[in-house]
């Protein structure tokens, strides 16, 4: 590319789909599911709520959408790893940003209202348990990897545990966000940091 040549636009659609899932976002949080409606959800995205449904049928496909955008991100992490020279120290590098996305109270507010909603809503519970089923299924393809590089032959339990315990560790930082906002993120990083090593380096 020339060094004067700007990166091209995203798509409009794309643009447009990042606006309503912004939008809804905010809906969610400040209104609950239930309390957040299309009507809202389009006056924040600046657009029509004609707009809304061109690209979602409705608002269990806006989450959805969301959950999507998060699984993405979890495996082109977990992807990385298994490409990483030292996947134990790549894992434990990830630890800081872990913890700083799991405490982002715009995120983690949404991700509790999302769960509390698949509680109540077997659709919504339907979409978020095939996300996690994914999700588990590419960290025990890391997490396997990693082990045997260490010298340990794992049955599928011991990963499946392994694995209940890192999301445990992570997605609890999203209700302690709200019950103790002040919390000492740098020392929640160092100890998870240990905790992590411990816990990859121990035998089955």
């Amino acid at each position: 590319m020339p060094p004067d040549s700007a990166p091209p636009d995203p798509p409009r659609a794309e643009v447009r789909r990042a606006q309503i899932l912004a939008a809804a976002g905010d809906c969610f949080r400040s209104k609950g599911f239930h309390g957040a409606s299309i009507a809202q959800i389009s006056r924040i995205a600046g657009m029509s709520p004609g707009h809304i449904y061109h690209y979602f049928e409705n608002k269990e496909a806006i989450i959805a959408a969301i959950v999507a955008q998060d699984l993405e991100h979890v495996l082109a992490m977990t992807a990385s790893l298994r490409v990483a020279c030292n996947m134990k120290e790549a894992m434990v590098e990830h630890v800081a940003d872990g913890v700083e996305r799991s405490l982002e109270p715009r995120a983690a507010g949404l991700n509790l209202e999302i769960l509390a909603e698949a509680a109540r809503n077997p659709h919504v519970a339907d979409i978020v348990r095939s996300a996690d089923r994914v999700c588990r299924g590419s960290l025990a393809l890391t997490l396997r990897d990693l082990r045997r590089a260490g010298g340990h032959d794992d049955d599928e339990a011991t990963i499946a545990g392994m694995i209940e315990v890192l999301a445990a560790m992570f997605e609890g930082l999203a209700s302690r966000s709200i019950r103790n906002p002040e919390l000492d993120r740098s020392v929640v990083v160092r100890l998870f940091e240990g905790a992590l090593r411990d816990l990859l380096s121990q035998n089955p």
